[in-house]
């Protein structure tokens, strides 16, 4: 009688996998998810947050479990005493102004980097000077910190072009600031280009950009270009997600993908492949890339090898009204 051996044991090809570090939550959602776990356990459900608290949908979903209410905007939020949470992108001042006025008890879990960008943006125009915002159109920590400002005081920049044509009302009375998770490399970039054109543009004393998407970018470059193929866990609307899948493929990976979770996993290109670098967004939690990597295993006789830049060590506090 043949003997079959079973389908599990029959060799699965070896699969190295590179694991970027750091990788996954920063310290700024790190705080804000607690913000929301402590209001849900001191003042019991419903807690109202203000858009995601961090762009994960698989953190969103789980804290909508624990009793969260998602809103875009205030005024989808009944008459309540129950507390109402900004997200950690930061909010523009007309929100706060409205949450008084209406008397709601709100809490701001605003990453403190972000808060950082706001006070800077507000000290320039104080001293007179037109605020030059580079970021992306439309997302909600760039709505949050032209926000600080009178409509017209700041002008958004994306490119490397637009600084080129950017006109300004008196060239020797600007300054910028940028959102806090762009591109090291395309920031620097236009960065430049603005310098080039206005020699005496005040940036900030320390870059915009966060610790947590440089680092994340860092680790990123010293994996891709040794790697098949990069998956990138992180959601379609996180900006910091987006910009390690651009930065794999910048330093030479043929194949970077941004995947949400193990079922997105795009099977059918991975072929062939010996070497997979796998990285995290800032709010994407550890538990999706340990979910990734057991699928992997299911199909590859999988090595996986940690390979970190750096080691974060920073954390922030909730607001005073959560500590016990």
């Amino acid at each position: 009688m043949a003997h079959t051996t079973p389908q599990h044991q029959l060799s699965r090809p070896p699969l190295t996998i590179l694991l970027a570090a750091p990788r996954g939550f920063c310290a700024g959602v790190d705080r804000a998810i607690k913000i929301v776990e402590l209001a849900l356990k001191r003042f019991g459900p419903p807690v109202y947050v203000r858009h995601e608290i961090v762009h994960n949908r698989h953190v969103v979903e789980s804290l909508k479990a624990k009793g969260a209410v998602f809103v875009e905007e205030l005024d989808e939020i009944p008459e309540t005493g129950a507390p109402v949470i900004f997200s950690a992108h930061g909010v523009p001042q007309s929100v706060p102004s409205a949450a008084q006025t209406r008397g709601l008890n709100y809490l701001d879990a605003t990453c403190p980097l972000v808060s950082k960008v706001h006070a800077e943006a507000r000290a320039h125009y104080e001293h007179g000077l037109e605020v030059v915002l580079i970021g992306h159109a439309g997302h909600p920590e760039v709505i949050g910190t032209l926000g600080q400002l009178p409509a017209d005081a700041a002008t958004l920049v994306e490119t490397v072009e637009d600084a080129r044509t950017f006109t300004p009302r008196d060239p020797a009375r600007l300054a910028y600031t940028t959102q806090t998770t762009l591109s090291v490399d395309d920031t620097a970039a236009i960065v430049t280009a603005l310098k080039e054109r206005f020699p005496g543009i005040v940036g900030p004393r320390k870059e915009d950009i966060c610790y947590a998407t440089t680092n994340r970018q860092s680790a990123v470059k010293a994996i891709a270009p040794r790697c098949d193929a990069v998956l990138v866990v992180g959601a379609p609307n996180s900006s910091n997600s987006l910009r390690l899948v651009e930065v794999a493929e910048r330093v030479g990976c043929r194949k970077a993908v941004l995947v949400q979770r193990a079922a997105d996993i795009p099977w059918e290109t991975l072929d062939g492949i010996a070497t997979l670098g796998i990285t995290a967004g800032a709010s994407a939690p550890e538990l999706l890339v340990t979910e990734i990597i057991e699928a992997f295993k299911m199909r590859f006789d999988v090595t996986v090898e940690s390979v970190a830049t750096t080691v974060e060590r920073i954390a922030f506090n909730v607001p005073r009204e959560l500590r016990e």
